[in-house]
């Protein structure tokens, strides 16, 4: 068993590529350290749209994308994930397409935070992600997976190290690699962990008020902090 984070930055920070790329090295290091700290085993790169290959000796790497679908983000987690996408180029259904011909697996991220691809039809994405920002959705989250018929997994979508491991995934194999951990997702031998220490629920609430302050329309209920609609589908 290994315990790993399916969704994490690099960076806190959009935008602005030059500084960002120079900054990457430095944020790796910094979530690497954390991910250890936290007692976890491996990380999952997952960048918003572009992949750049890193490695630490305290923690396995896994490489990975966070793609912004015209429906909202799928995470593009193992062997070989796509170096760069276009936000709102892919379908959801060309996304996990594109996963599965690179041997990698596709997960619905933050399902209920701008986004309706697990409302889709017939999209074969292997899993569907319990966020560490918003846990409380879990249990929407549970019905969405059980109406799929596929396995949940945790990532804590930290975009500062001090947010990784919030939540994470038990992974059931032999060996920490990425085919291993697309393998096991693909398999459903996975399950998600949130972490509840008094810290992570301090950061959670901090982050729900922010939400609340820069995106107001995009938060329908208070149990289901940042439920809205995806990129693009905006009047």
């Amino acid at each position: 068993m290994f315990a790993v984070d399916l969704h994490a930055h690099t960076r806190f920070f959009h935008g602005c590529h030059s500084l960002g790329d120079r900054f990457d090295p430095l944020g790796f290091r910094l979530l690497a350290w954390a991910v250890s700290r936290r007692g976890l085993d491996g990380v999952a790169t997952t960048n918003h749209d572009y992949y750049t290959p890193f490695s630490s000796s305290s923690v396995v790497t896994i490489p990975g994308i966070e793609v912004s679908t015209t429906h909202g983000h799928v995470l593009v987690v193992g062997p070989d994930p796509p170096t760069e996408t276009v936000p709102l180029e892919y379908t959801p259904t060309e996304t996990v397409e594109l996963a599965h011909e690179r041997d990698c697996a596709a997960i619905v991220a933050h399902p209920f935070r701008n986004s309706t691809v697990a409302d889709l039809e017939d999209v074969p994405f292997d899993a569907i992600e319990v966020n560490g920002k918003h846990p409380r959705t879990r249990p929407l989250v549970e019905r969405v997976a059980d109406a799929h018929d596929v396995p949940l997994v945790g990532g804590s979508d930290a975009h500062a190290p001090f947010e990784a491991g919030r939540a994470y995934t038990v992974i059931d194999a032999d060996r920490l690699t990425p085919t291993s951990v697309a393998d096991a997702i693909q398999d459903g031998r996975v399950e998600p962990r949130v972490a509840k220490s008094h810290l992570d629920g301090v950061l959670r609430r901090a982050y729900r008020e922010l939400h609340r302050r820069k995106h107001p329309d995009d938060v329908l209920a208070r149990p289901t902090p940042g439920v809205g609609s995806p990129p693009g589908e905006r009047d």
